[in-house]
């Protein structure tokens, strides 16, 4: 089970996690809340999905307490321009975080997926909803295959994760920490500071 106190050193990132031992989807859950729910950069982080969400509408598979599935709100209020390569960026900070803490290299297959060799380790979905050309609300929804072995179907052929490729297990926390501490960063460069839009 992951740890709901993360101990975080972000500014406004992660401060409030909302987690669920098992969800629908995390993603879900976000567009459902209704606006006095939502905390800018609250993130819902679940253990287990049992109608996870990847792109194109496709079913992303969560193995129980194996994985990463998450998802960040922001309430950016910010020129939709500025968030246009947050997906690459956010693809980045995933490689980032797993290289300083393993030295496994991974590479983006562009937009929205982190592979090691030919296999996906973690798919990247965001969502925006704007008014005009000001974007108000942004929902991105993050699963990274950690410590799964099996994946069922034809999954087996295209997915993989850290465990199945290296044969250890990985710390789960310690890589959603590292990502979120880096990421936060990277997302002030791109929108202003928090206090700005808050």
């Amino acid at each position: 089970m992951l740890e709901k106190n993360l101990s975080l050193h972000t500014n406004f990132l992660g401060k409030r996690i909302d987690y669920y031992e098992t969800i629908d989807s995390t993603h879900l859950l976000a567009k459902r809340l209704k606006e006095n729910e939502i905390q800018d950069g609250m993130i819902i982080l679940a253990d287990n999905q049992t109608a996870g969400i990847g792109t194109h509408e496709r079913k992303w598979y969560t193995g129980k307490g194996k994985n990463l599935s998450f998802n960040i709100l922001f309430l950016p209020n910010c020129d939709m321009e500025k968030i246009e390569n947050i997906t690459t960026i956010i693809a980045e900070c995933i490689i980032k975080a797993i290289k300083k803490l393993y030295n496994i290299e991974l590479t983006i297959k562009k937009p929205n997926d982190v592979m090691y060799r030919d296999k996906k380790i973690a798919g990247i979905l965001t969502e925006s909803v704007a008014r005009g050309n000001k974007l108000k609300k942004l929902y991105i929804g993050i699963g990274i295959n950690v410590n799964q072995t099996e994946f069922p179907g034809t999954l087996k052929n295209i997915a993989s994760s850290l465990k199945k490729e290296f044969g250890r297990e990985f710390d789960r926390e310690e890589i959603l920490v590292n990502f979120l501490e880096d990421f936060e960063k990277e997302y002030i460069k791109l929108v202003g500071s928090h206090e700005a839009h808050s």
